[in-house]
Parts: C-alpha cells; sequence; structure tokens
C-alpha cells in the first residue's frame, strides 16, 4: 500500500509517497480502507516537531479518517468488516489503510459522505466538549470567535447558534467573514493580519466590544492565539469564560490582573485528553453531534479537495491560513 511519510523534520515539501507494508490488526484492533483524510492544524505541526507528540520516524500524518472497515482483530465485537467509520489516529491517516483500536472508531450515517465525515470528529468535538462541557454556553449569550472561517472557527459558528447563542465572528479578509455570516454568525469583525502592537492591540479591543455589544462577549473561543488573544480579553463581559484552544498565530501572554478585575476564567480545552479521560462523555458528545448533523444544524464546509498524490499540498495550504472550512484528502 501506499503511505505519505515524514522522513526527516519539516514542513510539507519534506513529505514523501512510498510504499510501505500492509497493517495487520491487533488485539482490539481494525483495519480501515481509508477513503478520505481530513487536514488539521497538528498535522502541519507534528512533521515539524512542534507538536506535544513526536512519533518515531518514518511515519504519516494526518489525525482523522473516514473509510470502510476491511478486517477486525481479536476482541472486537462492536465493529464488522464493511461498517461506514470514522476515526481519530494521532497520526499515521494519510494512508491507503490504517490499524485503528475500535474506541477511537465512529459509525457513520450510510448517507454521511466520507469527505465530510473525514472533517468531523476533530472539529465538531472539540468544539462542543469546549462550549458545552467547559464553558457552558447559555442560550442568549454572546460567543466570540476569531479565525472564524478556519475548520475550528466556523464548527464554532454553526454550534454556537445550534445552542442559541449570538455569535460574533472575526477573520482577516471580508471573505473570510462573509463566509462566517454565511455559517449564520449574527455579526462579523475584520481584524488586522499580522503582528499587533499595543495600540493596535488596544484599538482592536474597542472593535471587538463594539460588534460584540455594550457588555462585550460572554464566551470566547480562541483557536488562534497570538497578538489576538489579549484583545478579546479585554472584551469580555463580567464571569466570562476564555477557552484556549490552539495557538496558530503563536502562544499568547497577557496580565492576569485582567482576568481578576472582570472575573474571566481562561479554561484550557485539551479534546484528544479529554475523549480518552472520560469516553462516556465523549461517546454522548458525539451521539449529539450526529444528531444535529442528520437535522441539518452541522455540516463540514468542505472548501478544497486533494487527491493523495496531493497531500503534501493540502497540509500547505491549511499552513498558510487561506482554507474556509475544512481541507480533504481522498485517499481513494
Amino acid at each position: 500500500m501506499r503511505a505519505l511519510l515524514s522522513k526527516a523534520v519539516g514542513g510539507p515539501e519534506t513529505l514523501v509517497l512510498e510504499e510501505v507494508d500492509d497493517p495487520t490488526p491487533g488485539k482490539g484492533e481494525v483495519i480501515i480502507d481509508v477513503k478520505a483524510v481530513g487536514i488539521n492544524f497538528p498535522d502541519t505541526l507534528i512533521i515539524e516537531d512542534r507538536y506535544q507528540f513526536r512519533p518515531p520516524r518514518p511515519f504519516a500524518p494526518g489525525g482523522e479518517i473516514a473509510g470502510v472497515v476491511e478486517s477486525v482483530g481479536e476482541g472486537v465485537t462492536t465493529l464488522r468488516r464493511g461498517d461506514r467509520v470514522a476515526a481519530m489516529v494521532g497520526w499515521g491517516g494519510l494512508a491507503e489503510r490504517v490499524a485503528v483500536h475500535a474506541g477511537r472508531c465512529l459509525k457513520i450515517p450510510k448517507d454521511m459522505p466520507f469527505d465530510e465525515a473525514a472533517g468531523f470528529i476533530m472539529t465538531y468535538g472539540t468544539v462542543y466538549y469546549a462550549l458545552k462541557d467547559r464553558a457552558e454556553l447559555k442560550a442568549g449569550e454572546t460567543l466570540f470567535v476569531p479565525g472564524a472561517a478556519g475548520g475550528i472557527g466556523s464548527a464554532a459558528v454553526e454550534l454556537g447558534k445550534a445552542m442559541g447563542a449570538r455569535v460574533v465572528a472575526a477573520a482577516s479578509t471580508n471573505e473570510k467573514v462573509e463566509f462566517a455570516l454565511e455559517l449564520g454568525a449574527d455579526n462579523g469583525l475584520i481584524y488586522p493580519s499580522g503582528a499587533l502592537d499595543k495600540a493596535a492591540q488596544k484599538e482592536l479591543s474597542g472593535e471587538i466590544k463594539l460588534a460584540c455589544g455594550r457588555d462585550g462577549a460572554d464566551v470566547v473561543l480562541d483557536g488562534v492565539g497570538g497578538d489576538y488573544a489579549e484583545p478579546a480579553l479585554r472584551a469580555m463581559d463580567w464571569n466570562g469564560r476564555f477557552l484556549v484552544v490552539g495557538f496558530p498565530a503563536g502562544i499568547p501572554s497577557f496580565p492576569l490582573n485582567l482576568t481578576l478585575l472582570k472575573s474571566v476564567s481562561v479554561i484550557g480545552v485539551f479534546w484528544g485528553a479529554h475523549a480518552e479521560r472520560e469516553p462516556d462523555l465523549h461517546q454522548a458528545n458525539m451521539a449529539a453531534l450526529l444528531a444535529m448533523y442528520a437535522e441539518g444544524k452541522i455540516r463540514p464546509r468542505i472548501s478544497q479537495r486533494f487527491s493523495f498524490d496531493r497531500g503534501a499540498e493540502a497540509i500547505q495550504a491549511l499552513g498558510d491560513r487561506s482554507a474556509l472550512g475544512k481541507i480533504v484528502v481522498e485517499i481513494s
């Protein structure tokens, strides 16, 4: 079979498509014939050794897959050959076949396309856990979403609206803000790209508060970080909840007195660890998300599809932060 391998530390240009041995299922595992792979921000980090996990090389990036169960290993009773599934694998997904523990798989509806399934679990799972379980977002509250056109951001817009919040979307271009408004955001804000000095941060904070309303945001879902984090924190309402999700713009720092002055909580969101540590809650959340999908309340927006031999280009496109919604690599 073929796999897109990282054999040396570096960017997408270092990846090579090679023939490798087919996997065999271990105890509790299944082999998935991969149809599509969702590309996510960790894929840009893991090949450069900048992710919290560093698998031994050679390895294939790609943490989110969808396909068909080809075979099952000893002790697997929840899945059988021919089942349509999505799965979180961490890495290794950019391959024609992947061995996955059965507990990491999610059966998908017959009418869910594989490309949508490959872009479903990580973004919606992360955001729903963040909004529902970490921030306890309530109907009528204001949710501010920077990076609202990306995978996490677009999921946050959809889920925020599905949960009854007023959603204010922010992004770096008019095209991206318009995309978020089409997803259902109530208001939009274009922020400057690149580094922001203190004066620019102060100005941005005022614009965020104006967009969110007199009292500011109740919840910020920050999947961007960098110089955008402090302005968003300053624009929050009393008892606000600031959700730390990711740092494509860099790991931010801000004065802790800001949290004291408004009684704001800064809350970390480590969805992968949650899924491992709280499997029952994770499964319940996945069931709720599939129900929302069936009702048409959420649906992954696939903006770009790449063939397997262009998988490195897919990772580059995400790293360039030019994507709207999700990027998917179609394997077969």
